[in-house]
């Protein structure tokens, strides 16, 4: 058997594989995205039960197979559990694991995209920036991360000057002040467009998460109260 490996991380998609156990994929910040199985995950007894489910966040102990690694104990520091119960962030967040999942590749270095993934997550329950303009930035940060932003983006003259600024100060934040502005009006409505545009542009297409959240987005989902999803003044 291989040796004992500890890896920090955060679950972005989880499977039923078989009656009783779960194919996970994690993103892992000293191996990159990996895909393990944890064996009889899905009985009710098991201690692997709440650890394999998307959002997730902690120390995995797993051991390295041919194909895949196998996962034996997790130490679970969060479980984003007020994301989790807000249906409009659970809709936000399960666009931004989609995206990070894209993005992630096996044995690459993934410490600052596990960090970008992490804080998104978090700022998405904060009263401030809005959801949206948190979306944009996370698009913003996992394009730079990737080499694919294009950088004279900030200097674009058909884009107002509010928009161009916010450009370079997203660029050049590190991730821990990367959600310490805000935006208003015109100016938040064209940066978030823009950088729609072009994570659509380097991704290809669009990522099935996205339709779900553009449908709540454009208000076409009736529940909005029920679901915490109120207006926020920008």
């Amino acid at each position: 058997m291989s040796d004992e490996l500890l890896l920090t991380g955060m679950v972005l998609s989880s499977f039923s594989s078989g009656e009783y156990d779960r194919r996970v994929v994690i993103l892992t910040r000293e191996r990159g995205k990996i895909t393990a199985f944890a064996r009889g995950a899905k009985k009710p007894t098991s201690r692997l039960l709440a650890a394999t489910n998307p959002f997730v966040f902690g120390r995995f102990t797993l051991y390295e197979g041919r194909n895949a690694y196998t996962l034996v104990q997790a130490e679970v520091r969060e479980y984003f559990r007020d994301v989790q119960e807000d249906f409009e962030a659970t809709c936000y967040g399960i666009y931004f694991l989609e995206v990070a999942d894209y993005y992630s590749r096996e044995n690459l270095d993934a410490a600052d995209l596990l960090n970008l993934l992490y804080i998104s997550l978090k700022a998405l329950m904060r009263p401030a920036p809005p959801r949206k303009l948190v979306r944009a930035l996370f698009e913003l940060k996992a394009l730079q991360l990737e080499g694919e932003y294009p950088f004279e983006t900030a200097e674009n003259p058909s884009l107002k000057e509010a928009t161009r600024y916010a450009v370079s100060v997203a660029l050049y934040s590190d991730l821990k002040n990367l959600y310490g502005f805000t935006l208003e009006n015109e100016a938040l409505e064209e940066f978030c467009k823009v950088q729609k545009r072009l994570i659509q542009s380097a991704s290809g297409g669009r990522f099935k998460s996205e339709e779900m959240l553009e449908f709540l987005i454009s208000g076409a989902y009736n529940g909005q109260e029920s679901l915490g999803i109120q207006e926020r003044n920008i």
